[in-house]
């Protein structure tokens, strides 16, 4: 894998250290770079497994090999040399059983030599299929049969089928050369026998020793390839991730200027790339940001002084100018009381239109007081009580509602956080206008309605009146916008532009409803300021009717 170093600092002034010669990054480092960490996992891991599956083999075969041994030695060697054993044993009982029969000529003497028979024949045949692989092992089985078949019979034979055995000294000579003969084979049979357990026992310390230092090396070579991994993953994924760990945390903590690269495989140097491309957009974003930030002082400036004369403005309409605008209308007035009737109609008129003039300028200035006291004088945050407040506004409104015959209706309005009398010139706005704006020949129907939507609060209030068109849903609430000239409907047109300020103040958002026939109807939302109880959630658990 790629060698790569971490930098722990960046270098004095703010230079950050690039890989040179001797960081172990050079051209042929670099050239291996173009391989991703994918790339370097898989030729590890395909390496290690065929390494790790050579060693198995061999390891199985070791095993193998011993297993084979020891059954051999087991199943083979050792049993066919305990059946060598046994044969000479039961030849020894022959020779034992004949020569007491020869000696005593008593019958029970011959016990020995009678199982000895067949004890022969046992061994016999279980050792030749022990040693059927062996040719040497059947020639000397061979050369102990044919040994005691010519003992059994010019010896032991005659002996023990005669009914009085003879005991000529020339006799028991002859039995004694025939059964030394018999001897001599076995001790032969037996010896190579041995040597063959010998060898097979040698062979099987060879085969353990073998195994032993197949298992140690697959052990050494399975630590040596996890510190070889180790290694790698350090200097290959590790480092170059600290590196950039670190580089990024630089960039984090403000130092924008800092550069971010990395070494190790392509992809890791790959996400280097893309975090200096976010640092450079960063960069640029902070700069575009500081511009705007800077205009945005710039205009906040101007709104502040903005905002500073139209306080003045709003000193000197209340101040300045409802003083000299007083004496106009009580002069005006005074004017019209005392010579009204003396002069001409043309005079009578002119005086009528200066009175009419000077009062409208009187309630134009104060609507403009009104309008620009909004979230800048009354800007009491408390719980409102709307049931309250709309119990205020109807008790206000309550000569104009008998006039009119109007029928108010309204759910159980909920409890919020705002400014009181702000919310209480909203509701008196909407209700006035559905008033003001009624159909002709017909009481005002007006109703209005609270149900909870989410974490707000959607009121609304609707009338049976003449209605606005759909066109003109955004024009009412620009101020000064009048729908009808003032003979027909009085007002400033500042009332629901009033009421707009009044909603976007407390945070919420006030519309037309297109889709309400007959008449109109203004929804507006306002914040759920704490948790309601049922009775209070937006269902219209009662009405109250005035």
């Amino acid at each position: 894998m790629t060698d790569s170093t971490v930098d722990g600092a960046s270098a004095p002034g703010g230079a950050h250290r690039t890989a040179g010669p001797g960081d172990g990054l050079g051209e042929d480092h670099r050239g291996a770079g173009r391989w991703t960490t994918r790339q370097w996992l898989v030729v590890g891991v395909s390496t290690a497994l065929a390494v790790l599956l050579g060693l198995l083999a061999l390891g199985v075969w070791s095993l193998t090999r011993t297993s084979d041994i020891t059954g051999r030695l087991v199943d083979v060697h050792s049993p066919a040399l305990i059946e060598a054993e046994r044969l000479e044993a039961a030849l020894l009982n022959q020779e034992t059983g004949v020569r007491g029969y020869g000696l005593s000529g008593q019958k029970e003497f011959l016990a020995p030599w009678e199982r000895g028979l067949a004890d022969e024949e046992t061994a016999a045949k279980r050792l030749r299929s022990l040693v059927r692989g062996d040719s040497r092992a059947l020639a000397d089985l061979a050369a102990v049969e044919s040994a005691a078949g010519a003992w059994q019979q010019r010896f032991a034979r005659p002996v023990a089928d005669s009914p009085v055995p003879e005991a000529a000294d020339t006799t028991t000579a002859e039995g004694k050369r025939l059964f030394d003969a018999v001897r001599a084979a076995s001790d032969a049979q037996q010896e190579h026998l041995q040597d063959v357990r010998s060898s097979a026992r040698d062979a099987l310390d060879r085969a353990a020793l073998l195994r032993n230092a197949v298992l140690g090396a697959i052990a050494v070579l399975v630590v040596l390839l996890a510190l070889l991994a180790f290694e790698g993953v350090r200097r290959g994924i590790t480092e170059p991730l600290a590196r950039l760990r670190a580089q990024a945390r630089t960039v984090a903590a403000g130092r924008f200027d800092q550069p971010v690269d990395t070494a190790g495989p392509a992809d890791l140097r790959a996400l280097g790339a893309d975090v200096e491309a976010m640092r450079r957009r960063l960069v640029d974003e902070l700069k575009a940001a500081e511009e705007s930030r800077r205009l945005l002082d710039e205009q906040t400036a101007d709104l502040q002084r903005s905002n500073a004369e139209l306080e003045q403005f709003a000193y000197v309409a209340s101040h300045d100018l409802q003083e000299p605008l007083r004496k106009v209308s009580s002069f005006t007035q005074l004017l019209q009381r005392r010579y009204g009737g003396q002069l001409d109609d043309r005079a009578d008129q002119y005086i009528g239109f200066a009175v009419d003039g000077a009062n409208r300028m009187q309630t134009l200035i104060n609507d403009l007081l009104d309008f620009s006291r909004v979230g800048r004088v009354h800007n009491q945050q408390n719980t409102v009580d709307l049931e309250a407040v709309a119990d205020n506004v109807l008790e206000s409104l309550s000569v104009t509602v008998e006039e009119t015959g109007a029928v108010i209706t309204r759910d159980k309005l909920p409890t919020v956080l705002g400014d009181r009398t702000q919310l209480g010139m909203l509701l008196q706005n909407l209700v006035s206008n559905a008033i003001k704006f009624r159909a002709p020949d017909t009481p005002p129907r007006i109703r209005i309605e609270a149900e909870r939507d989410g974490d707000r609060w959607r009121l609304a209030v609707s009338d049976n009146g003449i209605g606005i068109d759909p066109d003109f849903a955004d024009k009412i609430f620009v101020i000064f916008q009048r729908l009808h000239t003032k003979d027909a409907y009085p007002g400033n047109g500042i009332g629901l532009a009033m009421c707009k300020k009044v909603v976007e103040f407390h945070g919420g958002a006030i519309a037309l409803d297109p889709e309400h026939r007959p008449g109109s109807r203004f929804t507006f939302t306002l914040p759920v300021h704490t948790p309601t109880t049922p009775d209070a959630d937006g269902d219209a658990d009662g009405e109250a009717t005035s």
